[in-house]
């Protein structure tokens, strides 16, 4: 299967009910793959596209985007990954509606309609929360979060929420980042709700410093990589010389790459150290959006989610199989 992709330039009226997927070089992503044997599963009918946009395109370029959206009555919606920031800034006007957590991250990573209007959300807060919750549970202990990047921000948006409504929440959480602005941002957001569990925040401009901030977390902790590194950059956030605290859970965001983080915390598995990669993060995030997009419910839990689950790694295997070069010849001509 080769996967549709346009450009802002390049888009054109859909023939046919689209969700689109609005990232950077979305024809490369498994989703292509996995989207249509959901839409079968589930019923839904419609294909999807790409729509790739550079890294840090000029406003005008979001909002042509997101004009398209307004004006083809059949693209439905789209999954935004990347640029959610960015196209939120550019053109939260253009929406009718703008959802309370697409308004206190300032970003929007689902785009749908309803009756003519066209709706902006941002899931994260919910799609981290899922899967902290499935992984975590209502466990109270502490969260080293690395990374205070937009993903960050919204899983302590979901703790915030859970420990309003009761639930259990951790009873320390330290946040690092290279870039103190990062924090400062991250800091301010949590002054402005009126965050009330007990967070420290810590500039590391080094890897050392992670590895210092981990040595003070209790036994069965949880950190979590929320830096990219490992997918979008090589690398892990801690150093080779770090140490898991006995019982810990080390949960990287990521599903797919070079994940030396999780290697580092499997290297340790002899003190309990449980290593979680992102894949419930990926299924929430894309079930999520579908769900507002198409107006339909999909389960988060249960033999029908981890259905979905098997259909998507099933999907994804069948795309590496058809990418992965075959010889070293081939390789050569990759």
């Amino acid at each position: 299967m080769t996967a549709e992709v346009y450009t802002p330039d390049t888009l054109v009226p859909a023939t046919e009910p689209t969700f689109a997927f609005v990232g950077v070089t979305t024809g490369a992503s498994s989703i292509m793959e996995v989207f249509p044997r959901w839409a079968a599963h589930l019923g839904i009918p419609s294909r999807i596209v790409g729509i790739d946009v550079p890294l840090d395109a000029d406003p005008e370029t979001y909002r042509r985007v997101v004009r398209f959206f307004t004006d083809d009555p059949l693209s439905l919606g789209a999954l935004v990954t990347t640029h959610k920031l960015n196209l939120f800034q550019a053109s939260r006007d253009l929406f009718d509606e703008i959802g309370e957590s697409a308004a206190q991250l300032a970003e929007i990573s689902s785009i749908s309609k309803r009756d003519g209007r066209l709706l902006g959300h941002a899931m994260d807060d919910v799609t981290s929360g899922l899967a902290y919750d499935a992984i975590v549970g209502e466990a109270d202990d502490e969260v080293l979060l690395l990374g205070a990047g937009g993903s960050s921000l919204a899983l302590t948006l979901h703790l915030h929420r859970k420990h309003r409504a009761g639930g259990g929440v951790p009873r320390r959480i330290v946040v690092t980042n290279r870039r103190p602005g990062r924090i400062d941002e991250m800091r301010a957001f949590h002054e402005r709700i009126g965050f009330a569990l007990p967070i420290e925040y810590v500039v590391a401009p080094e890897p050392t410093v992670n590895d210092a901030a981990l040595a003070t977390m209790a036994p069965r902790s949880t950190v979590i990589n929320a830096t990219g590194l490992g997918k979008d950059r090589p690398g892990s956030p801690l150093t080779g010389a770090a140490r898991f605290p006995d019982g810990a859970v080390a949960w990287d965001f990521n599903y797919r790459g070079d994940l030396v983080f999780l290697d580092q915390a499997r290297a340790q598995a002899d003190r309990g150290i449980r290593a979680v990669d992102g894949w419930f993060y990926f299924l929430h995030g894309w079930t999520r959006v579908m769900a507002q997009v198409f107006d339909i419910a999909i389960p988060t839990s249960g033999p029908a989610f981890d259905e979905l689950s098997r259909i998507a790694r099933l999907a994804a295997a069948s795309r590496q199989k058809k990418t992965q070069p075959r010889n070293d010849t081939e390789k050569d001509h990759a």
